[in-house]
């Protein structure tokens, strides 16, 4: 019993009410607050569970309750002994907001220094000052809850997998090296001098062993390291949910984890949802220049090669793709506005060249960027390309085709940001499949495999190894989720 366990308190700080009244609770946990009449004393007591309020009142404790009291500081680790009254003023944003607890006796477990930032949601703490006191961040509600989320994700991913008959295995941490996709991190052995172990980018090589070994389900959540240059979604070290099944088609492993997906989202959301969307790789490189796109919101790819070359604009002329987006109610930017989304794409991150635009306009008015090439019959016939209304504009890049693909679709998502379509609390999961089997690289001038050794190619495929690997596709598939690949 949790109770009769842990002695230094009788409750939480987040469950005791109206029914605790008359109460004698033990209560323990940190000093979040302190509010010192001279007659009257109030303190918030934290712990991960919430706040109660305490109260020492110069009627009805001793001095000597009221001296300790006085000696508080935010954040200490106190017990405090007392009984549940009903407030006078009550706080209906906290559960406990209705009671407080009139001290008998307090015991101070720990001072404390003065924290270098508030233990606040909005704290005044910058990230470098909080990683340097992580300790005192987790107690912040943010960090906590966030814990507290991923336990019970964790929690609810093994209950549905040893539903569906996974078994979890634990597989080794210092391990012989393998071709994977990164540098590996290495650990230099004692035993061994001048030999090393690294560190598992993947499980890939034991859950194979463990499906040869008949082990047709297995998963675990496991860390993983790769020793490569940091990204906004890339560092060292993560943690993955890592299956493997054997006896299986491409079909059956997709379901199984769209149904995982469906089930956690359900939990996140509250939401049902249908069968995931699926589309082909080919697809999400035209449609969105990307494969992983977050299709919250729209801004296809209109590609325009046959309406704006042979007008003797040579920046259209000589480019391999000229390709744009309709940015729907946005034609009362301003030129400075336009400018700046100008200076954003040329930025050596994105390495545009430039940017052109098109508005039309909600007094029905079309123009343009370049009216010295395109006339009214031109610009209209671009216009009608986009499926644009009154009051759009549309931004257009051009050049190479993979690399203007790539910059068209990181403009796609700063938009996206800003115009505020890429909302937090909407998930748009869908499937990505038929991803190229091989990938070229200029480089080492041969081929590579795009996602990983272990892929094979798809049966009708195969013939083109021998005549065209770069058209040859593989059985291999990624789940996206709000614009990250998840799976």
């Amino acid at each position: 019993n949790f109770k009769q366990i842990i002695m230094f308190r009788s409750h939480t700080n987040g469950e005791l009410s109206l029914k605790n009244l008359n109460e004698e609770v033990t209560l323990s946990g940190w000093v979040q607050t302190i509010r010192d009449k001279g007659f009257m004393i109030w303190v918030d007591l934290r712990d991960r569970y919430g706040i109660t309020q305490l109260v020492f009142d110069q009627e009805r404790s001793s001095a000597q309750l009221m001296e300790e009291a006085k000696k508080l500081g935010r954040e200490f680790v106190i017990q405090a002994t007392g009984r549940v009254i009903e407030r006078v003023s009550k706080n209906p944003n906290i559960p406990t907001g209705e009671i407080e607890i009139l001290v008998e006796k307090l015991t101070i477990l720990n001072d404390s220094q003065l924290p270098p930032f508030t233990i606040e949601d909005e704290t005044d703490g910058g990230e470098e000052l909080r990683m340097k006191y992580r300790y005192l961040d987790i107690r912040r509600n943010p960090v906590k809850d966030k814990l507290i989320f991923r336990h019970k994700m964790a929690q609810k991913v093994r209950n549905y997998l040893s539903e569906e008959g996974f078994i979890e295995v634990e597989t080794p941490v210092l391990i012989k090296s393998t071709p994977e996709g990164a540098r590996d991190f290495v650990v230099p052995s004692r035993m061994n001098p001048g030999q090393f172990y690294a560190l598992p980018q993947s499980p890939q090589t034991f859950k194979q062993l463990l499906m040869v070994g008949g082990m047709d389900k297995y998963f675990q959540i496991v860390k993983c390291f790769r020793d490569e240059d940091l990204r906004a979604d890339r560092q060292p070290e993560f943690t993955q949910i890592d299956c493997e099944m054997a006896f299986v088609e491409q079909e059956d492993v997709m379901n199984v984890f769209e149904g995982m997906t469906k089930t956690l989202l359900k939990d996140i959301t509250g939401q049902e949802f249908g069968n995931f969307p699926r589309m082909t790789f080919a697809d999400a490189m035209r449609k969105y220049g990307n494969d992983k796109p977050d299709i919250r919101f729209g801004m296809e790819f209109v590609e325009l090669n046959e309406l704006v070359k042979g007008k003797d604009f040579k920046i259209f002329d000589d480019a391999e793709l000229v390709v744009g987006i309709n940015v729907e109610g946005c034609a009362e930017y301003t030129r400075k506005q336009i400018d700046e989304l100008v200076d954003w794409v040329k930025r050596p991150q994105i390495g545009a060249s430039g940017m052109v635009w098109a508005k039309f306009q909600n007094d029905g008015v079309k123009t343009s960027s370049v009216n010295k090439f395109y006339n009214e019959e031109d610009l209209a016939k671009i216009i009608e390309k986009f499926g644009a209304k009154e009051g759009d504009l549309m931004l257009i890049l051009s050049g190479n085709e993979n690399k203007v693909r790539a910059q068209l679709s990181a403009l796609r998502m700063e938009l996206g940001n800003r115009l505020g379509l890429r909302k937090g609390n909407e998930f748009a999961p869908l499937w990505v499949v038929d991803f190229p089997l091989l990938e070229w690289d200029e480089d080492t001038e041969r081929y590579h495999a795009m996602h990983h050794p272990f892929t094979s190619p798809k049966p009708e495929d195969i013939h083109l190894l021998e005549t065209d690997p770069g058209k040859a596709r593989a059985n291999a598939y990624d789940m996206v989720l709000n614009g990250n690949e998840i799976a």
